[in-house]
């Protein structure tokens, strides 16, 4: 059975009910179903057989889903593209995995003429309005008149995702997932969510990255929840979909909910249908989980990453006021270790690098089989964060074990600071790096945005830290600047800001 069969199964059981809910259309799961066998038999005579790659560059849409599970009844593999990319980038990618078909949007459509050359034999299919040199989607469609034959060897461990994880320390690697990988990360969702059929679901996050499309939308698209899908993240839009649409569950990054706290309809908001908002992907500050669960909603963190389908911890609403900021519990599907120096386990309290085992975990990286041994030991997927265990067994994220600070011989993870940093109303944002010295190896370098009319200075920033942390992890440096570079999801290059670091010191010793 493959995972199209999810849709099969509840347009047999629900075939009027509303699978997603989009602002340009609805598709019941009996209207989602034949668009995908649809979608499937156009794509096996365009070519894409078991093993080859349909490639998708665009905002959500109905079409990234059916694309999804049309691979899946193909055996094919799917490979969402993050729009936010430069061209060069994306050619990179589709060098790395050369798609059979590749579906572009059409704003997107003048960046991949530019190297369209490099894309010979790729068939190119463009939405709206017949192209130059394209087949329009609907064209392409009409090609799909008979149903697939089904393969009978497409099953379970049939490689179907493959997701690029973002680059932020060095070149992208093609995390490949299989229909199993995603089968079993459902289960660890409706777990985590105590998922039921009647629940609403709100996608704002970016479906190429496994967190806005499988934290809850495959999950409940498997029981046959209804998916309202937004083609990409607005405040405003956002807060109309959870009170016309009675939403009940929605995956907010926190640079998702710092936005939506900052607009004037943040407090009198009616959010009375949401049961919890599940957020994670980078740090959260105390202030959004107070400021959430004043609203009388749950805010749950889930810990993973694209390698682990994402889910691999979580904490469950029930906990979400007791255990604000942690990382959670092993997800029910999965196993945690906190490995200390030599792969030993850590005592309780003490950091160690987080390993991840279970179904849910990647295949390895795509045609990169050095990065895989690295990164897949003994059944364990070593994700390079480090954390800890408290004496109840929850897991608490420390930071990146690459970002990790050594000065003087001491061990400063900049998650700690950043943390404390990021509960001052004057700091919208914060990023901890370290910076080479010549008396202590490293020192640490705070990179600060303020708010508007914020008159905080260097001098301010060590006043909120003096006392809280030892001095040995006190910044040396406080550079202010006007923002941080981010990730699709949020997640602050930590990379760039080193660079940005580097460049000032430079300046100054010229």
């Amino acid at each position: 059975m493959d995972m199209s069969e999810w849709i099969v199964r509840q347009a047999g059981l629900a075939p009027d009910k509303t699978a997603i809910r989009f602002p340009e259309r609805d598709l019941t799961y009996a209207a989602f179903a034949a668009e995908i066998e649809r979608l499937a038999s156009a794509l096996r005579v365009s070519g894409v057989e078991r093993g080859d790659c349909v490639a998708f560059l665009g905002y959500n849409r109905p079409e990234t889903l059916a694309a999804l599970f049309a691979c899946a009844r193909l055996g094919a593999l799917f490979m969402p593209l993050n729009w936010r990319l430069a061209g060069p980038e994306h050619r990179q990618l589709l060098a790395d995995c050369p798609p059979t078909v590749l579906l572009v949007e059409p704003r997107f459509v003048e960046q991949v003429d530019a190297f369209r050359d490099a894309l010979a034999g790729v068939t190119l299919v463009a939405f709206g309005a017949p192209l130059p040199g394209w087949i329009a989607y609907d064209d392409l469609m009409r090609r799909g008149s008979l149903p697939a034959p089904h393969d009978p060897r497409v099953g379970p461990d049939t490689p179907l995702l493959i997701c690029y994880t973002s680059g932020t320390t060095g070149k992208a690697k093609g995390a490949l997932l299989t229909q199993d990988a995603l089968a079993w990360n459902a289960a660890n969702s409706v777990d985590l969510h105590d998922l039921t059929s009647k629940d609403r679901v709100l996608t704002t996050l970016p479906l190429f990255h496994v967190g806005g499309l499988n934290n809850q939308t495959t999950p409940a698209l498997s029981l046959g929840c209804t998916v309202v899908l937004h083609p990409k993240f607005d405040v405003e839009a956002t807060f109309d979909a959870i009170e016309r649409e009675r939403i009940t569950l929605t995956v907010l990054v926190p640079a998702q909910i710092e936005a939506m706290m900052a607009h004037p309809r943040w407090a009198k908001a009616d959010f009375s249908s949401l049961r919890m908002i599940t957020t994670g992907s980078t740090i959260v500050p105390d202030r959004l989980f107070r400021a959430v669960h004043e609203r009388g909603v749950p805010l749950v963190q889930i810990y993973g990453s694209t390698e682990t389908s994402p889910i691999a911890a979580y904490v469950k609403a029930a906990d979400a006021r007791t255990h604000a900021g942690a990382a959670g519990r092993a997800a029910r599907h999965c196993s945690l270790r906190v490995a200390a120096e030599g792969d030993g386990e850590a005592k309780t309290g003490v950091s160690g690098e987080i390993l991840v085992r279970g179904p849910n975990v990647m295949a390895g990286y795509w045609n990169n089989p050095q990065a895989t041994a690295a990164a897949l030991k003994d059944g364990w997927f070593h994700t390079g964060d480090m954390g800890h265990f408290d004496a109840d067994g929850w897991l608490w994220v420390d930071g990146r074990k690459k970002e990790m600070i050594i000065s003087g011989g001491e061990n400063i993870y900049p998650a700690e600071i950043e943390n404390l940093l990021a509960e001052s109303p004057d700091i919208a944002e914060v990023a901890v790096v370290g910076r080479p010295d010549e008396r202590w190896g490293e020192c640490v370098v705070a990179v600060i945005v303020t708010h508007a009319g914020s008159t905080l200075d260097a001098d301010g920033v060590l006043k909120l830290l003096d006392g809280r942390i030892a001095r040995y992890k006190l910044p040396k440096e406080v550079l202010f600047i006007d923002e941080l570079p981010r990730t699709a999801l949020g997640k602050v290059r930590k990379d760039e800001v080193r660079r940005l670091v580097a460049r000032k010191t430079f300046m100054e010793h010229i």
